[in-house]
């Protein structure tokens, strides 16, 4: 809350005063502070209501939050309702425990004084001027974005005696240098290992799966075969880019566009340019003298490529006597352009002076402006009275779309037949195998809203793109359900054989480790892949190998230890030959270990606080008749 403040102050922003009372603001809104509610709550704690005000309020600044966070991503998110609902339960969550910490702080008995709220907003920067407190900036602050002066200090009052128990809880946590160490220790330490990988694909060709085994499989896990919600939409569609194609424009049209509008199709003067030039260094004077040298040169009648060949700083266009490239007017830096466009051709300028140094410029050339042919911008003229006809059409089509769908919502016969369109449909499909020219956020929120599901009334008007619009309704209605053995037998069956392949694997795997146990290094058909200090965090082999081998127990002396890992398609065998010690811990690493940790334990003693209280607090969720 205090950042919009801020923002509407245009104060310093602050570092750090009443961190609660922006996170309250986030997640509580003002509503709770301004009036009471009626209506029934989201939630009673402990007798205290949550109302459904502030919940919605708090939904709306979390949807804002994410919003801003995610961009464009966040509308496609926000058409997923399952999702929406869980970040509402979130929020209502958060707003149940800082009602629990709130009734913590007052049964603790801890309080917040007239004279400490004073002190706050005295040292809010938002409300000062000029370092120093302002208190008709404080009551213009408030009156902007809409606070009383009373809600506003009895807010901050709520959020202040928060923060005094969470003061006490999480900022009173601390890690020791042991515990830093300790971790340090675990986390650099390497292992010496040996590995060899039995891959199961061969094993594949060995094994069958019977119709049993499949039936059997299902009948036991039929809970991962849900299908999903599916839908299938009739639909009126106005496209204005396919209107235009079908647009009927005559020569004549054209012709007269072409002539009334020619000033669209000049090409703009352009012309070939040649510098002598004089880099800008510290010393300005030392360069205009040199520039005034090049110039008296130049007047004494020497040529001006060669000058540029010897004197321009410019190495590049010297090789060319100074040539650079055509140039359109207002291309080149404002005064060499100025210069440039004054000259006649052949014509040789005074000193110029731009950002960069000083500049002697020719005019090489001029290529002046031309009309473009008519036909050779006919079709591109073509195009544009197509698409401002076919524009025409659709604004007029599209509010015979809207009020058609509305005015006669059980059917898309008429509106169809209102705007000289045909009723179309679609497949059945799910939230996640959208149509790919129907794969909008909107629609998708459309083509699953009770409106169109529940109701069964023709939806809104919906925009895919800009000149592109839809109408849908309900064709077939598919709920979520179990799919059929039918329809997934083949899934299960690649599944099993590949069950069976692992075991294969597992087996062979499981022989190896028995040879390699008994002292026989040398193993038939396979061998072992050596690697020294394989890191804890190591990406180069497969993950399950890494972590089995940090699992498996430290060797004693003179010996190994041996165990298997099961990979995607196969399974390990992994030795373990020695463990070795971290390396480089020193009190910066430590250092930055507790910085890091001590947040951690902060989020954990707030969790436990809060799971605690929850456990011993009478929480409800009223419902509304």
């Amino acid at each position: 809350m205090l950042e919009k403040i801020r923002e509407g102050s245009q104060g310093i922003v602050a570092k750090t005063i009443l961190v609660l009372v922006i996170l309250s603001f986030a997640f509580a809104g003002v509503s709770s502070y301004l009036g009471s509610n009626t209506g029934v709550p989201a939630a009673v704690v402990n007798g205290d209501e949550i109302s459904a005000n502030e919940l919605e309020q708090a939904f709306q600044n979390e949807r804002s939050r994410i919003e801003q966070q995610l961009g464009e991503m966040f509308t496609a998110l926000a058409a997923d309702e399952s999702y929406m609902n869980g970040i509402k339960q979130n929020v209502l969550d958060r707003l149940i425990a800082d009602k629990l910490i709130d009734q913590a702080a007052n049964k603790l008995g801890l309080r917040v004084s007239d004279e400490q709220i004073k002190k706050a907003i005295i040292e809010e920067p938002a409300f000062q001027t000029d370092g120093k407190f302002d208190n008709e900036r404080y009551l213009a602050v408030l009156r902007q974005l809409g606070y009383q002066t009373t809600s506003f200090r009895n807010m901050m009052r709520v959020d202040m005696t928060r923060r005094q128990l969470l003061n006490a809880l999480v900022g009173s946590e601390f890690v020791l240098d042991g515990e830093a160490k300790q971790l340090a220790e675990v986390q650099g330490q390497t292992r010496d290992i040996r590995y060899l990988v039995v891959d199961s694909t061969p094993f594949l060709s060995t094994v069958s799966v019977s119709d049993e085994e499949a039936q059997s499989y299902y009948d036991a896990n039929v809970s991962q075969y849900m299908s999903p919600e599916k839908v299938s939409l009739v639909y009126v569609e106005l496209n204005a880019a396919d209107m235009a194609k079908n647009s009927d424009v005559s020569d004549e049209e054209v012709k007269t566009y072409y002539d009334e509008n020619k000033a669209q199709y000049q090409t703009a003067e352009k012309r070939l340019a040649a510098h002598i030039f004089v880099a800008a260094t510290d010393d300005d004077s030392s360069d205009k003298a040199k520039a005034d040298a090049i110039e008296a040169k130049l007047t004494a009648g020497e040529d001006f490529a060669e000058v540029a060949k010897t004197d321009s700083d410019d190495n590049l266009s010297a090789q060319e006597g100074g040539k650079l490239d055509w140039f359109e007017q207002g291309v080149m830096d404002p005064a060499f352009d100025e210069a440039l466009f004054g000259l006649q051709k052949g014509q040789v300028s005074s000193i110029v002076k731009s950002e960069f140094g000083y500049h002697i410029i020719k005019l090489l050339d001029v290529q002046a402006s031309q009309a473009t042919a008519f036909e050779d911008v006919k079709a591109k003229i073509v195009a544009q009275l197509q698409e401002k006809k076919a524009l025409d059409v659709f604004y007029s089509l599209q509010t015979k779309l809207a009020d058609t769908s509305y005015e006669i919502p059980d059917t898309l016969a008429e509106t169809a037949q209102a705007v000289n369109a045909k009723v179309q449909s679609t497949a059945l499909f799910s939230r996640d195998d959208v149509p790919a020219e129907f794969n909008n956020p909107e629609f998708i929120k459309a083509a699953f809203s009770d409106q169109v599901l529940a109701s069964g009334l023709n939806s809104d008007v919906i925009e895919l793109a800009p000149n592109h619009v839809v109408v849908v309704r309900m064709k077939k209605h598919q709920t979520a359900g179990i799919m059929s053995f039918a329809d997934v037998k083949s899934g299960i069956v690649e599944r099993l054989k590949q069950d069976k392949a692992n075991d294969g694997a597992r087996d062979k795997a499981a022989e190896y480790m028995a040879q390699l146990k008994a002292g026989n290094d040398t193993l038939t058909g396979a061998s072992l892949t050596t690697l020294a200090k394989l890191g804890r965090f190591n990406q180069d082999i497969d993950q399950a190998i890494t972590n089995k081998a940090f699992k498996i127990a430290a060797p004693a002396e003179n010996s190994v230890t041996i165990d298997t890992a099961a990979l995607a398609t196969g399974y390990a065998v992994i030795v373990v030959d020695k463990v070795n010690e971290a390396e480089g811990i020193n009190d910066n690493l430590i250092k930055s270990l507790k910085q890091r940790i001590a947040p951690q334990y902060s989020e954990a003693d707030y969790r436990a606080v809060v799971a605690s209280l929850k456990a011993d607090a009478q929480i409800e969720y009223p419902v509304a008749d």
